[in-house]
């Protein structure tokens, strides 16, 4: 068993008991299984999760295979460096055997001595000894031995800026000093002597001359800067404005009706004019769409256009590059497109003819002044004057038939859900009009008016009857007696029964069915039948069998 258990097999009888246990903890008879920290392990967890693999496994229960270990993570600091410079302590007053025969400290040799060598080391003089620098064993880990900014000291970089401020601030300072001894005010001859002061290299350093260059840019471009408001153009002197002064008004100030036109802040556009009721050309903005379709804008698109076409089809044609050649080829297509639409017009009038409806009136007669005086609103409805003609459909309209007054569905009735004519409540399609008449009698006809009438008519009660117990008794026997059934007292002849009786023996005899037991053909004719008289049905009775009725055989079980 000991073997088994050490190369981690279990014998058929281990595994069954095993088995049992785990369904057991499963269960909740049994208690859980505990790991090497006292903490109970859920017996639902999966095998696989629970089994720790070959190189974790400790022999016990556990899931610490499972857990994030713990390392030492005291050497990642990135503040966790050499302290740079430090000593141990005073230096020593005389040479020591084994130091530094360069400076005389105990902690490194002469061949990794970082001073100045010495003409004379301290291992001659006795003068001077370092002190012994502090070694120190710092243990990096991963991220700290790889990180190239590990140790880094800002205050390093620091001084590299103080200086060059420093010499910078001399440089300034001496040059207007050198400006300030001229008596000129002249501003080219300032700049000259600022580039003298420059050429002859005056407190000039070449780890620095950066500035210099930068200062010669900014003297060079200064002239052509541009002010804040205008573009100035320094060879013309012109002055173009380019951004909105004060004294402009913003678009979205001109109308502040939040139903007015829409101003986009994104692109700042305001395409519709904010002011309806003011003319375009008299308003001080009448929107973009305005400006962009007024002078000579749309014949700048159209010509764009024109280039955008045929550059499609394979022309070398650009506005951009060559705007003279785009204008020359757009005014050649406009006149070849007017002739060839005279040409065309002419072939036509000349195969088809029809000159004479192409005439016009004359203009002063088409745009003349008439004496109907017509007043508009701001919407466009005719206040005074001739109202216009409201457009009619290609359906007759208003045409009345069959002495009607309303034309056919004028009138819905909600009652029925169908369309009638309103001058009549007819609902009948191209019936003759009845007028009021016809109005009443729909009305009285309605269901509405059949149940109101009903039920405010007054009709007397029905009378109660007052019949005694033998009157009910005896007229619930004639409903009952054998007389209404058929089989009350009846006249039989006792010759035709007995005659009756033979005849339907011989029958059953025989085992002839039912449907022929009257249906004897005469003599008379084919298709006539034998009338049953009472003597037969009586006979037929009287032969009966028993079990013919369906409840002969029946038997009460509590009797």
């Amino acid at each position: 068993m000991a073997s088994a258990s050490a190369t981690g097999k279990l014998s058929r009888e281990e595994f069954r008991r095993q088995k049992d246990l785990d369904a057991a903890r499963k269960a909740g008879t049994a208690p859980a299984a505990l790991d090497e920290e006292g903490k109970a392990i859920n017996p639902h967890i999966p095998q696989y999760i629970a089994q720790a693999p070959w190189y974790l496994d400790t022999g016990a229960p556990s899931l610490s295979h499972q857990r994030i270990p713990e390392y030492d993570r005291s050497a990642d600091k990135l503040d966790n460096w050499y302290d740079r410079g430090a000593k141990a302590g005073p230096a020593a007053k005389k040479y020591r055997k084994g130091a530094c025969e360069n400076c005389g400290a105990m902690t490194h040799k002469r061949q990794d001595c970082l001073e100045r060598p010495r003409k004379k080391g301290a291992k001659f003089t006795n003068k001077d000894i370092a002190p012994d620098e502090v070694i120190q064993d710092i243990a990096t880990g991963y991220d700290a031995k790889r990180d190239r900014w590990n140790g880094y000291d800002t205050a390093e970089h620091k001084r590299v800026y103080e200086e060059y401020e420093a010499v910078e601030a001399a440089r300034q300072k001496l040059r207007e000093e050198e400006i300030d001894k001229r008596t000129t005010t002249d501003l080219a001859a300032v700049r000259k002597v600022a580039k003298a002061g420059k050429e002859k290299g005056e407190g000039r350093d070449d780890d620095f001359g950066s500035s210099d260059d930068e200062d010669e840019d900014q003297d060079k471009y200064a002239e052509s800067a541009d002010a804040v408001g205008q573009k100035l153009d320094t060879k013309t002197r012109i002055t173009v404005r380019n951004l909105r002064i004060r004294e402009d008004t913003a678009k979205y100030l001109i109308n502040l009706d939040p139903s007015s036109a829409y101003y986009d802040p994104k692109t700042r556009s305001m395409r519709d004019n904010p002011l309806k009721g003011v003319a375009a050309e008299e308003a001080i903005f009448a929107g973009d769409n305005f400006l962009r379709f007024s002078g000579e804008s749309p014949e700048v698109q159209k010509l764009q256009l024109f280039a955008w076409n045929a550059a499609a089809r394979g022309n070398d044609v650009h506005m951009n590059a060559n705007p003279t050649q785009g204008q020359l080829l757009h005014q050649h297509y406009l006149k070849k497109k007017d002739e060839l639409k005279d040409k065309t017009k002419v072939s036509i009038l000349a195969k088809y003819g029809g000159e004479e409806y192409l005439e016009k009136a004359p203009k002063e007669l088409l745009q003349g002044q008439t004496e109907e005086y017509v007043e508009y609103s701001r919407t466009g409805q005719v206040i005074k004057g001739k109202e216009r003609a409201k457009t009619r459909s290609k359906y007759p309209e208003d045409v009345y038939v069959n002495n009607h007054t309303a034309v056919w569905g004028s009138w819905y009735d909600i009652a029925t859900g169908a369309w009638g004519y309103a001058c009549c409540h007819s609902s009948v399609h191209m019936s003759y009009c009845t007028g009021e008449a016809g109005i009443e009698a729909a009305k009285a006809s309605s269901a509405k008016n059949l149940l109101e009438s009903s039920s405010s008519s007054s009709m007397p009660p029905p009378p109660v009857p007052t019949e005694t117990a033998d009157e009910r008794k005896k007229k619930a026997e004639e409903l009952y007696s054998k007389k209404r059934l058929g089989e009350g007292d009846l006249s039989l002849d006792r010759d035709k029964l007995a005659q009756a009786l033979s005849d339907e023996r011989k029958r059953k005899a025989r085992g002839d069915d039912d449907t022929d037991r009257f249906g004897k053909k005469q003599k008379g004719g084919l298709g006539s039948s034998h009338e049953v008289s009472e003597e037969e049905l009586e006979a037929y009775r009287m032969n009966r069998r028993i079990s013919d009725d369906p409840m002969a055989n029946y038997v009460d079980p509590e009797l």
